[in-house]
């Protein structure tokens, strides 16, 4: 559906801004936020917070939670934070995470937390890591990551947002 002729079309937002705005509402309609029951805490430039709670669905066969799980909530925490960087009409992509697994997490363990931080923004590739803690805030698992910045392709007709693009 086009705008009306005549119509304004709303100011594109900054990445902080959408991600405060998509904390603000109540977080992740759908997608893999909604999966895992993540929440936003907090975001500034260059860093986010969020929160999960870990259940037995999340349990690997040994009886812990699976390390797929702070694999995401690292992923999601850092990439949110590098997201907070950018200027409207700009996106990224995770290029590649490292995990190291410090402590067990089972559903005890939560909430859990997990913050990501941008460490070094050149102009299309973003040095981050990212902490996830247990609820008693004993870090549980360490990420780095490094993300890659590309434009985010518009329904010309729509004007709606798309897939990300080089």
């Amino acid at each position: 559906m086009s705008a009306a002729p005549g119509a304004e079309r709303p100011e594109p937002l900054s990445g902080l801004e959408l991600v405060q705005r998509t904390f603000a509402a109540g977080g992740f309609g759908r997608g893999i936020g909604r999966t895992m029951a993540m929440s936003g805490q907090s975001a500034e430039f260059g860093e986010v917070v969020l929160s999960g709670a870990p259940t037995e669905d999340h349990y690997n066969p040994f009886g812990n939670v699976h390390g797929g799980y702070a694999a995401t909530m690292l992923d999601a925490a850092i990439a949110l934070a590098v997201q907070t960087t950018l200027p409207p009409g700009a996106g990224c992509a995770t290029v590649d995470l490292k995990v190291t697994y410090l402590r067990p997490m089972t559903e005890e363990s939560g909430p859990v937390s997990a913050r990501g931080k941008v460490i070094h923004a050149g102009s299309r590739i973003v040095a981050s890591e990212g902490w996830l803690t247990d609820r008693d805030g004993k870090l549980c698992a360490h990420g780095t990551a490094t993300c890659i910045v590309m434009t985010i392709k518009t329904d010309g007709a729509s004007g709606s947002a798309g897939k990300l693009g080089l």
